[in-house]
């Protein structure tokens, strides 16, 4: 194997405010499909890449004292969660032929430090799309961060954002497994209609078109909320604190309706994490991955069962990239956003 073209989507400079597609550039280059001599590192064929709301964060030159997270160089590729077949391994833990999933980059190939490729898939009967979301890292975030930090009992009342979205149609459905009421907010009329048609929530609403919240979840909640899992912040936070019940649990797992903004939103009802005793506590999926193999023990035979459905949106072509991660902010995506790089 030689010298071949290499496509890739790399970022431009740092970015400030909302994410345009021209903060991104296609450029074309090329790779040598060898690994360097003695090397330990992965050689990969990407196949699909995750997009997803937290890469926006590494868009901007922030520098994050407790390096929980590394910002994105300028002229150099986006990086994200991916599935990708092994070309060449210097890792005694994969070889030629693998497919895995992992933290990748942007582009037609890449070689990356076996340490960000954690995972090898094992089971191929299920579509290999999946492997960016619900038995990726989107699943191990819904059901670690529904069941570990949010402690569901039978017959709790759950709300969640974003709730079409690859995450949060996930934790409703482990929601009603679990025999509790479900709503879900999202932000079209055919997202609701998903939420209550396909993924068996309780009811939903469309955020954009409810001009009080607090009375939204008041007509959905009459007896308060026990458990939110939360996906947006902002002006739902807000509303929500209004609308727990005493020691309920908040779990957050990402704030989109704040990232990229000049001035973050503030949030004014936090005196109800007092008076009732709410617990609120955000989570990193990377903490739980020990947990993977617990999950698709899981979730594999119920997806097989058709008793969890998973809804991709899913876009082919490295140059249309950009347009799909620039969608998720205004919601252009339904379901699970992907981009196909190549078949296998």
């Amino acid at each position: 194997m030689g010298e071949v073209k290499n496509k890739k989507v790399v970022l431009k400079d740092y970015v400030i405010g909302l994410l345009k597609e021209s903060d991104m550039d296609i450029v074309e280059g090329t790779i040598t499909l060898k690994l360097p001599e003695g090397s330990n590192e992965i050689l990969l064929k990407n196949l699909y890449l995750s997009c997803d709301p937290h890469m926006r964060n590494l868009m901007s030159n922030i520098q994050d004292p407790d390096e929980s997270f590394v910002p994105y160089t300028p002229g150099s590729p986006l990086e994200g969660y991916g599935v990708a077949k092994v070309l060449e391994s210097g890792h005694p833990d994969y070889k030629k032929g693998d497919l895995v999933w992992g933290f990748t980059k942007w582009e037609e190939y890449s070689l990356v430090p076996s340490s960000l490729i954690p995972f090898k898939i094992e089971h191929t009967d299920v579509p290999l799309s999946y492997y960016t979301g619900i038995l990726g890292m989107q699943g191990i975030t819904a059901y670690a961060g529904f069941f570990e930090v949010g402690l569901p009992k039978k017959g709790e009342r759950v709300f969640v954002s974003a709730a079409s979205g690859a995450v949060g149609q996930l934790v409703g459905q482990f929601a009603k497994l679990t025999g509790c009421y479900v709503v879900g907010s999202a932000g079209s009329k055919h997202k609701v209609d998903l939420l209550k048609n396909k993924f068996g929530f309780d009811d939903a609403f469309n955020y954009k078109e409810e001009p009080d919240l607090n009375a939204a979840l008041k007509r959905c909640f009459p007896e308060g909320i026990d458990i939110y899992f939360e996906n947006v912040g902002g002006k739902t936070l807000d509303a929500v604190l209004l609308n727990m019940r005493n020691h309920g649990r908040i779990v957050v797992c990402g704030m989109t309706s704040q990232y990229g903004r000049a001035q973050p939103e503030g949030v004014t009802n936090l005196t109800s994490l007092i008076t009732k005793r709410i617990r609120m506590q955000a989570f990193l999926v990377t903490d739980y991955y020990p947990m993977y193999p617990k999950y698709l023990e899981y979730v594999l035979p119920k997806i097989k069962e058709g008793k969890i459905v998973y809804v991709e949106d899913i876009v082919e072509g490295l140059e249309n990239g950009p347009a799909a991660l620039v969608g998720l902010f205004s919601g252009r995506n339904v379901g699970k956003q992907v981009l196909l790089v190549a078949h296998e």
